[in-house]
């Protein structure tokens, strides 16, 4: 077995991680109303691509779009739940995976009452190492609008690098908007001492 085809089959075989404080596992029907109270948010969805949930149809929608990727075994969005409790709180994905370049983008989005508590650094420093770990990548990216401050900042604390600004590269919300490129490395990613020890129990079927 080759190492993309281990890859493939690794990510096929995921069934749920644990983090220090958070738990990440597939969406069902169930999680409907948790994601429709943070996505029907505005100011939740400011910022990034999807449109704002209007009725519990939308999201819906948004679940069985992911339960067929599973199905299909394509890059989908995991549910985050906080590991005390078991409530939603948000998703986080692997947006898209180059598999022969052995490289992918990441992405979350959080509800707001679960903002600035480090929940989204976590989520994303997870996904960082199980793609470099787990999935072998060479290159992971993250992409955030200019104005996104809050964003930026969570990337920058998961050890991602500023590659630069791509102007009005994509249309979000009635306007084009400019978008900050980060990316890492494996090798760089070796190198950050937080992620030498990082706690991330992976469960497979």
């Amino acid at each position: 077995m080759n190492s993309i085809t281990n890859a493939q089959c690794k990510y096929a075989h995921w069934n749920g991680m644990n983090s220090p404080r958070l738990v990440f596992r597939k969406l069902t029907m169930k999680d409907a109303d948790a994601i429709f109270h943070y996505a029907s948010d505005p100011e939740v969805t400011r910022y990034v691509l999807f449109p704002t949930h209007k009725s519990m149809d939308d999201t819906f929608a948004f679940i069985q779009i992911n339960l067929d990727k599973y199905k299909d075994e394509e890059t989908a969005c995991w549910g985050v739940t906080l590991k005390d409790t078991g409530e939603l709180i948000g998703t986080a994905d692997f947006v898209w995976w180059n598999v022969y370049h052995k490289k992918a983008e990441v992405g979350y989005c959080f509800a707001k009452e679960y903002w600035n508590q480090g929940f989204a650094t976590e989520a994303l420093m997870s996904l960082l190492h199980f793609g470099f770990f787990y999935l072998n990548l060479h290159r992971i990216e993250a992409r955030c609008f200019e104005e996104n401050i809050a964003s930026m900042r969570v990337i920058e604390k998961a050890g991602m690098m500023k590659e630069g600004v791509l102007k009005e590269a994509l249309w979000s919300k009635g306007k084009y908007r400019n978008v900050r490129q980060y990316a890492l490395l494996q090798k760089e990613y070796e190198n950050i001492p937080s992620y030498r020890d990082y706690s991330l129990f992976v469960q497979w079927r």
